[in-house]
């Protein structure tokens, strides 16, 4: 046995080799900034197309999904070229979304004609079942040639289109405000040619200081919900190609429903007692508008209408003489 010293040889233990998620944890202590950058990138790949792009087309879709009804419209103190305007409607939507409309300029015109004036329709929070929209304001007519025609197409049809367009903008909880279209044809009943007119009674008033010689009650029905200041309408009447005289219609208000009106007229009697024939006590009347005068200025929309409407009446002297 040697004398020497048995050396023995020791292995030290060796550093332990790393997890995964421990070189996970490193990585991204080391590179977060990276990855930092990479998410916002991502984010904003795929935020920015649906704010900018997919939020305006879905906001436009709604709209042009969405209703709107014209409730009332009350139309006071003509003017030749303006009006004062009062008009209740309603808005509906389908859609999940219920963002801020702001006041905007809506052109107004007849469906397929040239706008005749520009409306300011107010801030609106859209709802989904009908919110109220209430217009009042003095509007100009930017062409009152073409609210004559409107008119007109509002007392010779069953119904009627009005058009509405303009450029509101729109916005929804914290996204940004964005401006869309609004094109909408409301279909709104008309005047109808005053089907259903009746001249209900006449009596002959001779003497009278302001001229006329008859006074009397017509019913004028008005199946819309438009509610007309017309002033005084003058009317030319006549029977068989014979003008008889013209009857007045004196501060009239048109309201949504039945009408029964006072009546004055200034009539030929002579003519009258001729156009009764082969003992009939029956009269065919024919009656044009000749006139609307309000305030002392003749409103030439609301005569436009009138002439535009020739009335036949079948008087029955023994129902209506008083």
């Amino acid at each position: 046995m040697s004398d020497k010293a048995a050396v023995e040889e020791v292995a030290l233990p060796g550093a332990a080799k790393p997890t995964f998620f421990a070189k996970v944890k490193a990585h991204f202590k080391k590179w977060w900034w990276v990855h930092l950058i990479i998410f916002c990138a991502c984010f904003l790949i795929i935020a920015l197309p649906l704010v900018y792009v997919g939020y305006p087309n879905i906001a436009q879709d709604d709209i042009n999904d969405s209703t709107l009804r014209v409730e009332s419209m009350v139309i006071s103190d003509p003017k030749p070229e303006s009006f004062q305007l009062d008009q209740k409607q309603t808005i509906g939507s389908g859609s999940v979304f219920h963002p801020k409309i702001y006041e905007f300029e809506a052109e107004v015109s007849l469906q397929g004609s040239p706008p005749f004036a520009t409306a300011t329709v107010p801030e609106v929070v859209s709802a989904k079942d009908n919110t109220p929209v209430h217009i009042q304001q003095r509007l100009d007519l930017t062409d009152p040639d073409q609210f004559a025609a409107f008119s007109t197409a509002v007392m010779m049809n069953e119904e009627f289109n009005l058009g509405v367009y303009g450029r509101p903008d729109l916005k929804l909880g914290a996204l940004p405000k964005i401006d869309v279209k609004y094109n909408k044809t409301v279909t709104m009943k008309g005047l109808n040619k005053l089907s259903g007119f009746k001249i209900e009674s006449l009596n002959l008033d001779p003497g009278r200081e302001d001229g006329n010689n008859a006074n009397g009650t017509v019913f004028i029905p008005n199946p819309s919900v438009l509610q007309l200041s017309m002033g005084n309408l003058t009317l030319d009447v006549s029977s068989n190609g014979t003008y008889l005289g013209q009857s007045f219609l004196n501060d009239l208000v048109l309201v949504p429903g039945d009408n029964r009106v006072p009546m004055l007229s200034s009539l030929n009697n002579t003519r009258l007692l001729a156009a009764l024939r082969g003992g009939s006590t029956t009269i065919p009347l024919t009656i044009v508008g000749n006139s609307s005068v309000y305030n002392g200025q003749e409103i030439p929309y609301f005569t436009a209408a009138l002439a535009a409407n020739e009335l036949t009446v079948d008087l029955n002297l023994l129902e209506v003489l008083g």
